[in-house]
């Protein structure tokens, strides 16, 4: 699976999630849980150790990169995100289609595609830019140094605030998946898929680079990547 990497912007830091981070998670989460009604989000320890179990667990299975998403100017933690979906192009062309782990060695392997998804903020988090500069720092990322061809990203179609949110991101909507799966409430939901291309990334970045930098105080860093 790819390096962990501890991703740095201006407002929060994404570093790889781990078993230190379950006390934090579950008081993240804790507070007003309305948004969370198409989100699997942990309520209370327990169950806060059991979602960092199950991401470890797809991390060591090449699956996923989990983070813990940190604001910056506290130190708290705030939510959690990820790259999924990694999918590795070599080799032969695979029938039917669909996401495979890497040919060669799994340490040293990098994605041709992945997904941005699992992502929730605390309460008091939402609607101050933290999820913009996220999905800046992991575009970037994805991109530019992994330099994969497709970042995608999927809601509940009945997600209007997600779907509004990825649709900011100046993402594509690929589509709906009809009756795609069980929701999160137990209906049967369907899936808004979008995406971003590697050759739309330049115009997506000079979006997401305005809308995080007009908050940027005069004289505050960049982003930066630091290996894990």
């Amino acid at each position: 699976m790819p390096e962990n990497v501890i991703l740095r912007g201006r407002t929060l830091r994404l570093e790889p999630l781990a078993e230190h981070h379950v006390e934090a998670l579950a008081r993240a989460a804790a507070g007003d849980r309305g948004s969370y009604a198409f989100t699997p989000v942990p309520c209370g320890v327990e169950a806060a150790e059991r979602y960092v179990a199950d991401a470890l667990a797809a991390r060591a299975a090449g699956r996923a990169l989990p983070f813990a998403t940190v604001r910056v100017a506290d130190g708290r933690v705030v939510g959690s995100t990820r790259f999924c979906e990694l999918d590795y192009w070599q080799g032969p062309v695979p029938w039917p289609p669909a996401p495979r782990g890497p040919l060669g060695p799994v340490r040293t392997a990098i994605p041709d595609a992945a997904e941005i998804g699992g992502t929730w903020l605390s309460a008091c988090a939402q609607g101050t830019g933290i999820n913009t500069e996220a999905k800046l720092l992991m575009l970037r990322h994805a991109f530019e140094t992994w330099g994969v061809r497709r970042v995608s990203l999927r809601a509940d179609a009945r997600n209007l605030r997600s779907r509004t949110a990825i649709e900011r991101l100046g993402a594509t909507l690929d589509g709906v998946h009809r009756a795609h799966s069980r929701g999160l409430d137990g209906m049967v939901r369907s899936t808004a898929f979008y995406s971003i291309l590697d050759e739309e990334w330049p115009r997506v970045r000079e979006q997401l680079e305005q809308r995080v930098g007009a908050a940027r105080p005069e004289g505050a860093s960049a982003r930066s990547l630091v290996p894990a």
